[in-house]
């Protein structure tokens, strides 16, 4: 058995629930918004969200009627993010396969957005628990301001690190931490149970923000993206910053700066990407997303032992060790 489907093995009849309900949830008698639909649900993702938020929500208790239009909810957010943030980072691909803004047009790919983004207040609502309406609110506004945050920070000269991070925070790391914050919400377990979940999943999005961007340093099919794909978005990331600001030359510097001007050529990302490796900013990245495993894994041994806290830790090996 695969480890993918090791991590599952607690909760796969909830799976096929949470499954049931998301397609449902998507179904709309418009031809147009069926075809884009129907794009999106090829991409046979590895459903990481929607599996951590029915894993906490079991470990704490039962997987509910809540927990599934939760997990749902927070899913239908994040593809719309992901949908729009094509069309704000002018991407022809996502994970492989095009764009629904590569496939039809700007215009529907936001309007789809929307459509998901309404989508998932609906399913929100459903909950009837105020808590997980703001937790899925929130969510909705870090998302904003991370991807705003980003886009202000390529005319920031400086090479920070905790710009990264806080683009992290704000994005991924906020993603993770909302659906295992609202897994417990669901299971209504008590406030200081909550808070170890919801930093749990933060710890978690961290590792597996990083993760992906050590990838954009290699060559892998698997991946879906070209390597140095961040950096003709304009997108320094943590294994580039630490070699910027740890003995770069002023050419180096220069070069960075094109990249964050969209202005360095292929051959310059292809540069300043080998410098990077060879320069120890993928060891060092590594070593951060280690430190940030070890952090999730203290409050893991916090947790009720269980079949579902091993899922839990082989899902964070999962995300540290994946290849794709």
């Amino acid at each position: 058995m695969d480890v993918l489907s090791l991590i599952k093995s607690p909760i796969i009849d909830e799976l096929e629930d949470f499954k049931n309900l998301f397609d449902h949830s998507l179904s709309s008698s418009n031809p147009l918004l069926t075809d884009v639909i129907g794009h999106l649900q090829q991409r046979n993702g590895k459903m990481m969200r929607p599996i951590l938020v029915l894993l906490i929500a079991k470990l704490y208790g039962k997987v509910s009627t809540q927990t599934l239009h939760a997990a749902v909810s927070l899913e239908l957010l994040h593809t719309a993010s992901l949908v729009h943030d094509d069309v704000v980072d002018e991407s022809a691909e996502r994970r492989g396969q095009l764009s629904v803004n590569a496939i039809f047009n700007n215009k529907v790919a936001v309007l789809t957005g929307d459509f998901l983004l309404a989508t998932c207040l609906v399913q929100a609502s459903k909950t009837k628990n105020h808590g997980i309406i703001d937790v899925v609110s929130k969510l909705g506004q870090d998302l904003a301001e991370g991807e705003l945050l980003q886009l202000s920070n390529i005319n920031n000269t400086e090479f920070s690190e905790s710009v990264y991070f806080d683009v992290i925070n704000k994005k991924t790391a906020a993603l993770f931490a909302s659906c295992t914050k609202a897994a417990a919400l669901s299971a209504q377990v008590d406030n200081e149970k909550v808070e170890l979940a919801r930093l749990f999943g933060e710890y978690i999005g961290i590792c597996f923000q990083i993760k992906d961007d050590i990838f954009d340093y290699f060559d892998n099919a698997d991946i879906g993206k070209p390597t140095g794909n961040d950096m003709f978005e304009g997108k320094l990331t943590l294994p580039v910053l630490f070699v910027l600001n740890n003995g770069a030359g002023e050419e180096i510097k220069r070069l960075a700066i094109k990249v964050k001007q969209r202005l360095a050529s292929h051959q310059e990302i292809s540069d300043l990407v080998s410098f990077t490796k060879d320069n120890g900013g993928i060891l060092y990245a590594q070593k951060e997303m280690t430190k940030y495993k070890q952090k999730a894994l203290g409050l893991l041994s916090l947790m009720p032992d269980s079949e579902v806290k091993e899922s839990l830790r082989l899902y964070l090996d999962y995300v540290v060790d994946r290849h794709k």
